[in-house]
């Protein structure tokens, strides 16, 4: 589904990923560990293509998208949770989730296509507060609705920025469960960024972990303890 070769970023002269190469099968969660500043935001930016990529390529779905821009991207099936949500808060969540849909618009679909069902099977909480202003939404609601938004565009991959960061357990849970269904459900790949190790083994099939802009080890959640990486994380 997604194949990254030797990737590499940077913010004007300063290198920040350096030949960044993984992968995420169909159907699979993957997830992305390290330290603050290791460059795992700006490597979902790069593969959402908000990030020009310095060196290497993209690959998705067996086509090369490095230079391809956002929105083609998104149209080809790549959906983005953004670190810190970024939903509209003068937009009412209907208006925000109608605004995801955008995205399949250069796939056939015309401008009255209708939410998927999913959307608020998933997050019933939004069918509630659906007239709502984002703005006035909590933290988690605002965390399901970016999450939402995203999936209104019926993605084949979706990246997740720290969808927990934040949330109070029970809301945390509630994301849990949600990206278990839509990987089980929707059969869709994820490549997840987080900090927390028992969420991330919690969900994820397959680990890896980012220092200092370079790929420091990778594995698989089954075989390796969460505790064997923990090191690499620490401050």
């Amino acid at each position: 589904m997604l194949t990254l070769e030797r990737v590499g970023a940077a913010y004007g002269l300063s290198r920040v990923l350096s030949e960044i190469s993984l992968s995420v099968g169909r159907g699979e969660l993957v997830t992305l560990l390290g330290r603050n500043g290791a460059g795992k935001s700006t490597l979902l930016r790069t593969i959402a293509g908000l990030h020009p990529a310095a060196a290497g390529r993209v690959i998705f779905a067996g086509a090369d998208i490095t230079g391809l821009v956002p929105y083609e991207r998104a149209r080809r099936g790549i959906g983005y949770v953004p670190q810190g949500r970024g939903i509209f808060p003068h937009l009412t969540v209907r208006e925000n989730l109608r605004l995801g849909l955008a995205a399949r618009f250069g796939r056939g679909e015309g401008r009255n296509a209708r939410l998927p069902d999913h959307v608020f099977d998933l997050f019933p909480v939004l069918a509630r507060l659906s007239e709502r202003k984002g703005g006035l939404l909590s933290g988690g609601e605002q965390q399901q609705l970016a999450i939402a938004r995203a999936l209104a565009t019926k993605p084949a991959l979706l990246l997740l920025d720290e969808p927990t960061e934040g949330l109070q357990p029970s809301i945390v849970q509630d994301i849990q469960a949600a990206l278990k269904r839509i990987r089980r459900e929707l059969n869709v790949a994820m490549l997840l960024v987080e900090q927390y190790l028992d969420f991330a083994w919690s969900v994820a099939d397959r680990f890896y972990v980012i220092q200092r802009g370079s790929m420091a080890t990778e594995g698989n959640t089954r075989e390796r303890a969460a505790d064997t990486v923990a090191h690499l994380l620490s401050v």
